[in-house]
């Protein structure tokens, strides 16, 4: 197979392989590295350890390299933090990676890697995921990182939807966590007249993963085949019903739009003027770390539902991939199966305090759950909700080869929204967008 680096945008092949518990029916298969690298690069030399570099972003990362570092002498981590993925760390990577000095291994979130594997950015490391390891993890998380039967990562987590809220505020006003969309519209409107300068929630302008988690829980499909063609569906009907609904709650001003973890969004919920936050399972942790003083008076309830039947799309969800020019593989994969399934990787991530990550292995659910300590939502035993969240998540999502062209159309189109901008316009523009990405590397698209 040629080299990708040779052939950017040589066309790829599609297969689809239908479970009835994977997140993701179609996978994809590129031509990108097999793995196979110099394995005299694993050496350290005598009596030194193979040095790997490792970039990420995800909360308790460095409580988790530091902890291998101490337990390890035959592989030790440099880690550099970066900027989450959409705020400039899938290009710093990208860029790193057409360099030729890109880290080891770094994360990538599940909606990313499939865009890395068309480029030809990471390894294929089938090899060193034996039937046993792939075992330790949901199905859905293992459908998420394998294309074409290959395996391209290994998961962390997995990002179910929750409803985090002001149990005081909404107390106070006499309210209860909706339960479907409709009544959290009511709820809004209750919680505005009760209490006038507060709001229910927020919409992130300049993080489409939220929206996309919505339009997957309504049941949208943006990504499918038809025999080699991709086919693209981001402005469905169902796309559009949730587009206008988070329409109409903004002209209705019943939520705030302001960007994602800023200062400005981090104010209004010290302030208590904003009253919830619809995140992902890890968003807990981001709570808990963001507004210490607040401890106590959160709590957590399932995503409002269309039909008040439980249902889930995924916030994120954070993976392990290795680089295509490492030669320190097997080094790599080593560090990224003690994270992701050991007691010790994932209770060195979550006893920091600043993660409540829900791992993608379900033995190590307890532990995560032990050690994440749950007095700022009161005690409450918010893993088994996250639980059963997970159970909940959407079935036969399929994320496409070039979402980081989706996201850049959605994150433009989501900037004009206070300037005439609608959600209903953005996703049609990122249908445009992404279909003539699609065209541009040389992929088919299916017509209709």
């Amino acid at each position: 197979m040629p080299s990708p680096a040779r052939h950017p945008r040589r066309a790829l092949r599609l297969t689809a392989a239908a479970t009835a518990a994977a997140l993701s029916v179609t996978l994809l298969a590129a031509c990108g590295s097999d793995g196979k690298q110099d394995q005299d690069a694993e050496a350290g030399g005598k009596g030194r350890p193979v040095t790997i570099t490792f970039w990420g972003w995800a909360k308790g990362t460095k409580d988790v390299v530091a902890a291998f570092n101490a337990s390890h002498t035959d592989v030790q981590v440099t880690f550099e933090e970066i900027p989450s993925g959409v705020a400039g760390g899938y290009a710093k990577i990208a860029n790193a990676v057409k360099a030729g000095n890109a880290p080891d291994v770094f994360n990538t979130e599940y909606q990313q890697l499939p865009d890395f594997v068309s480029q030809g950015a990471v390894q294929d490391i089938t090899r060193l995921v034996p039937a046993a390891l792939k075992a330790k993890y949901l199905p859905q998380s293992v459908e998420l990182t394998t294309l074409d039967g290959k395996n391209w990562a290994l998961p962390l987590d997995a990002a179910p939807q929750a409803f985090y809220y002001r149990k005081d505020l909404f107390d106070k006003a006499g309210l209860t966590p909706p339960k479907t969309w409709d009544e959290f519209r009511a709820t809004a409107q209750k919680l505005k007249e009760a209490q006038p300068d507060t709001r229910i929630a927020t919409f992130f302008p300049d993080d489409p993963s939220t929206f996309e988690a919505f339009a997957w829980q309504a049941g949208a499909h943006w990504f499918g085949t038809s025999g080699e063609a991709w086919k693209v569906d981001i402005n469905s009907a169902t796309t559009k019903r949730v587009a206008d609904y988070w329409q109409q709650l903004m002209a209705e001003d019943l939520v705030r739009v302001q960007p994602s973890f800023s200062q400005q969004w981090t104010a209004s919920l010290q302030k208590g003027e904003t009253a919830g936050y619809l995140g992902a399972s890890w968003g807990g942790g981001v709570l808990k770390s963001t507004l210490p003083d607040a401890s106590g008076k959160w709590a957590v309830a399932p995503l409002p539902t269309w039909d008040g039947n439980p249902a889930s799309g995924m916030v994120g969800g954070t993976t392990f991939a290795v680089s295509k020019d490492s030669k320190k593989t097997k080094a790599a994969v080593e560090f990224a199966t003690w994270a992701t399934t050991t007691p010790e990787g994932i209770k060195a991530r979550i006893a920091s305090g600043t993660s409540s990550s829900f791992p993608a292995s379900p033995e190590l659910v307890p532990v995560a759950k032990a050690a994440f300590n749950t007095d700022f939502y009161g005690g409450q035993d918010i893993y088994t909700l996250f639980g059963d969240a997970a159970k909940s998540v959407k079935p036969s999502w399929t994320w496409g080869p070039t979402m980081g062209a989706t996201n850049t159309s959605l994150k433009d189109s989501f900037a004009r929204l206070t300037a005439g901008g609608s959600l209903a316009q953005s996703a049609d523009t990122a249908q445009q967008a992404t279909v003539a990405e699609l065209k541009n590397r040389g992929l088919k698209v299916a017509q209709g």
